[in-house]
């Protein structure tokens, strides 16, 4: 749960800190405004995936899913500043499938909260392995660190990838390269 109020002095003692007058007509209610973004932009905090993987679906084959090109917006716990791009998620079914929208809401989970891409990456898997129980499953990630665009190194367009494994996608060439062939599709 966001603390709205701790937020809202957080703010307030920024701006003073970079030298702004807090009470000046443009900045009077930002301090409002951020703390009710972070509601948003920290809202997975509050929140389990486990829940949206719960509703399955009964299947007979074992025919990988991928769904790719999952847009989101995330955190980094370092500088505070957005990083944004695309997950791609694929899974092994053992018996059971769940709702395409039940992957995409897995990854914005995690996505809203401070975090670091690899375990953003980690963690999605996981949670498949941990609620789904496929045979295995496959995430890659793709994105945008506005900490290397905007400010220190300054290199836009610069994309941090990171992929994980588990399960019967480790180790697994073939498997892999599959996935790979349907993200770039």
């Amino acid at each position: 749960m966001v603390d709205q109020e701790k937020v809202r002095e957080g703010v307030r003692l920024i701006l003073e800190g970079i030298g702004e007058d807090i009470n000046r007509e443009g900045l009077i209610e930002t301090p409002d405004r951020i703390a009710r973004m972070y509601c948003e932009l920290a809202g997975g905090m509050d929140q389990n995936a486990a829940t949206h993987l719960e509703k399955r679906f009964h299947v007979d084959n074992a025919d990988m899913v991928v769904e790719k090109d999952i847009t989101f917006y995330s955190m980094c716990e370092h500088h505070m500043l957005p990083f944004f791009g695309k997950a791609h998620v694929a899974y092994i079914p053992n018996g059971e499938v769940v709702g395409l929208s039940k992957i995409a809401r897995t990854v914005e989970v995690f996505a809203r909260r401070l975090q670091l891409q690899e375990q953003l990456t980690a963690q999605i898997a996981d949670a498949f392995m941990d609620n789904l129980h496929p045979q295995g499953v496959m995430v890659m990630i793709e994105a945008e660190h506005l900490c290397m665009t905007m400010r220190g190194i300054k290199k836009p367009g610069a994309q941090t990838v990171t992929t994980v494994t588990r399960g019967v996608f480790d180790n697994n060439k073939e498997l892999q390269d599959t996935f790979y062939q349907m993200v770039r599709l």
